[in-house]
């Protein structure tokens, strides 16, 4: 590169780069541009399961249910569906298993589910379990 283009370069910061092959360019401002987007978002299925029976302690209600599909796992997202309208979008406060707390139920089992901030959970209700995770673009 010749001197007057190297410190016009360097003044306004422009990063030079000299490659011999193209491949090695294309790689690099292919490199450069997956750093600079931002992830996308992806939303992946766990599991869903079925509200049995009602439960209520004190103020909170817990929906006794049996996983029909997948898992269903403590803290992750949900979606209480009912007559197949979500009616609810959250996350499950408590999962319990046989009176122990349980990270994860699979399909099968029977457990008791507390959803945050919501106690309007009715017998028959859907409770889809969901994951959100970044995809690099």
């Amino acid at each position: 590169m010749e001197a007057p283009a190297r410190r016009v370069a360097e003044s306004t910061k422009v990063d030079v780069r000299q490659y011999k092959v193209i491949y090695e360019l294309l790689d690099d401002v292919q490199k450069a541009l997956t750093g600079m987007l931002e992830p996308e978002m992806v939303e992946s299925l766990l599991g869903h399961a079925e509200v049995l029976q009602i439960f209520t302690s004190g103020k909170t209600t817990i929906a006794g249910s049996r996983v029909v599909d997948g898992l269903v796992r403590r803290g992750a997202q949900v979606r209480l569906l009912r007559g197949g309208t979500a009616v609810y979008d959250g996350k499950i406060g408590t999962l319990r298993r046989m009176k122990d707390d349980a990270r994860e139920v699979t399909v099968g089992l029977e457990c008791g589910i507390v959803l945050e901030n919501q106690n309007d959970v009715k017998v028959g209700d859907i409770i889809e379990c969901y994951v959100i995770q970044p995809k690099p673009r």
